[in-house]
């Protein structure tokens, strides 16, 4: 029968949610450089043009501010009485060094400028660049205005005009007001750079975070999707398939398990259902036909345990049971109530042999037939089995004579009945055994007829359960036995010494040792003592028949055999 379809396999799902989680990998990846980046460009922009722009405002901030100072102290000399020269040409050289510094310092900035405006790697503020731009020259123009306000200032100090040094001190200082304006204005416009640079670093390191956390909590909403599926998907059938499992081992096979996937694991559980529906119908052949055969017979023939086909050669034990008086109590029912008092019968009677582990082979008319030993039983305990079994059924024969009324309808005139059992230990051949179109599993060999002929003997010796020697000897010391005598039973040659089971170990036996000294003195053929002793056990009924023997002999002692076996003529 060809299997479930996968539509949907593991590899498949796996795959996908793997591809999912290498997707969300690539855009925290993507997302991730690109705040980098941002974030890198805002940081190379400050580091390499902003702050060293900003630095360099402050140093040519820094030069004017100097020659100011310069310029603040000539003013003191010249107005001294007598101006020293010297000092004065000091302060005018390094007043000059520090115009020149500055115009150096402006055209740096005016070239790192240039640099960021053609920069393609660095992504900087055009706008604000542009306008520091055309703003630098003019700084540079405007202290270049004051440097020569300077420098006639001199002049006209040294000529002694008093009038006109005035009036170029006050352009002087005019000058120095717009150089400090204009570079005011560059120094507030590059910090303003500065700061939104650096604000927009920080906000794409906020952002990164962020992004970062999003992304993070994303992964776990998503980790935690996938795991529910995974547990839906995945889990959740092989907890399933193992509970059901667990259920069938334990006996429940009523079990049926929904697939809610197409995968293998749904595959897999409509194979699991087809495997307990087969198993459900072997339980209901197993079920049907145990009422026939004995469950264990069809469990092992089912599950190919037992060698049906060619029989093996097992030592087994026998049992064979007729019910007494049967055929005068048919006499007085109907059809349908012999049938109802037989299944009443071997009802009570089956349930010592099964609850004894043993084999319940065929019902013969009234007649059962079964048997004990491996692989049923342990090879050392099938005799004492079927001994107990045949001594349970003896003990339940007084409840089942309670039951004949309402089995019968009769309320008097009921025959009284009696179970007789044989009981035979030895070699038998089990297998399937009949025809090509019908077949049973059983039992076959001497010991099986020997059984059946003990069940026979003990109409002769007034007993209700024999045993062959083999029988006593492996039941052991489990039962209380006697020995009744030694026969050679019909379509047997070797002799058979046969025992009565009496009961389980520790039930009284007080007739067996008696029994078993006279039966000395007969086997002697010593008459006299046999008698005695025979005579001693009083109603005893294998004492009786042998009595009656030992006088037949002493009639005929012709028919005394040597070694002392009895042969019976009949079955």
């Amino acid at each position: 029968m060809p299997g479930p379809s996968v539509r949907r396999p593991i590899s498949l799902k796996v795959y996908s949610i793997t591809l999912s989680l290498l997707i969300l990998m690539v855009i925290v990846t993507a997302l991730s450089a690109r705040n980098l980046r941002s974030l890198n460009n805002e940081v190379a922009a400050l580091s390499n043009y902003y702050i060293p722009l900003d630095q360099q405002a402050g140093s040519v901030d820094a030069l004017v501010r100097q020659q100011i100072v310069h310029l603040e102290r000539i003013l003191l000399l010249l107005q001294s009485g007598k101006p020293d020269r010297a000092a004065i040409e000091a302060e005018k050289r390094l007043f000059d060094q520090r115009g020149v510094n500055a115009d150096q310092v402006v055209d740096s900035s005016l070239r790192l400028v240039e640099e960021a405006l053609s920069s393609k790697e660095i992504s900087v503020n055009r706008v604000a660049l542009s306008v520091l731009k055309r703003e630098l020259p003019d700084i540079q123009e405007a202290r270049q205005n004051f440097h020569a306000g300077f420098a006639q200032f001199l002049v006209e100090a040294v000529e002694g005009n008093p009038r006109s040094v005035k009036v170029v001190r006050d352009a002087i200082l005019r000058d120095r007001d717009a150089v400090n304006a204009r570079l005011e204005k560059v120094i507030v416009a590059l910090q303003d750079v500065v700061q939104s640079s650096a604000r927009r670093a920080e906000s794409e390191e906020r952002r990164a975070i962020a992004l970062n956390w999003t992304i993070t909590l994303i992964a776990g909403v998503l980790g935690l999707v996938l795991a529910a599926f995974i547990t839906r998907n995945l889990v959740q059938p092989v907890r399933r398939l193992l509970t059901g499992t667990r259920a069938v081992e334990g006996g429940d096979l009523s079990v049926q398990i929904k697939a809610s996937s197409s995968d293998e694991i749904a595959a897999l559980t409509e194979s699991f259902n087809t495997m307990v529906a087969g198993l459900r119908e072997k339980e209901r052949i197993r079920d049907m036909f145990g009422k026939y055969v004995d469950p264990r017979v069809v469990s092992g023939l089912l599950e190919d345990r037992l060698a049906a086909a060619g029989g093996e050669k097992k030592n087994m034990t026998v049992f064979f049971s007729d019910l007494v008086g049967f055929t005068s109590l048919c006499e007085h029912l109907s059809p349908e109530g012999v049938v109802r008092l037989l299944n009443r019968y071997f009802t009570v009677m089956s349930e010592p042999i099964r609850d004894q582990k043993g084999i319940l082979d065929k019902f013969i008319g009234d007649a059962i037939m079964a048997y004990w030993g491996p692989p049923f039983t342990g090879e050392r305990e099938h005799a004492a089995l079927a001994c107990f079994a045949a001594l349970d059924s003896r003990a339940r024969l007084d409840a089942f004579r309670a039951l004949l009324p309402e089995i019968t309808g009769l309320r008097r005139g009921i025959p009284d009945i009696g179970v007789r059992m044989g009981l035979a230990s030895g070699d038998v051949t089990i297998g399937n055994i009949g025809s090509e179109l019908s077949k049973g599993f059983t039992v076959i060999g001497d010991t099986v007829n020997l059984a059946s002929r003990l069940e026979g003997a003990n109409k002769e010796y007034g007993t209700w359960i024999l045993m062959s020697e083999d029988t006593r000897r492996l039941a052991g010391d489990s039962v209380e036995a006697r020995e009744i005598d030694a026969i050679r039973v019909m379509g047997k040659s070797e002799p058979v010494r046969i025992f009565e089971l009496v009961g389980r170990k520790g039930d009284p036996n007080p007739l067996g040792q008696p029994y078993e000294e006279a039966l000395a003195h007969y086997r002697e053929g010593e008459w006299d003592a046999a008698e005695k002793g025979f005579a001693s056990l009083g109603n005893d009924k294998p004492a009786s028949i042998m009595l009656a023997r030992i006088a037949y002999l002493r009639e005929h002692p012709e028919a005394r055999r040597a070694d002392g076996v009895w042969d019976l003529t009949r079955k």
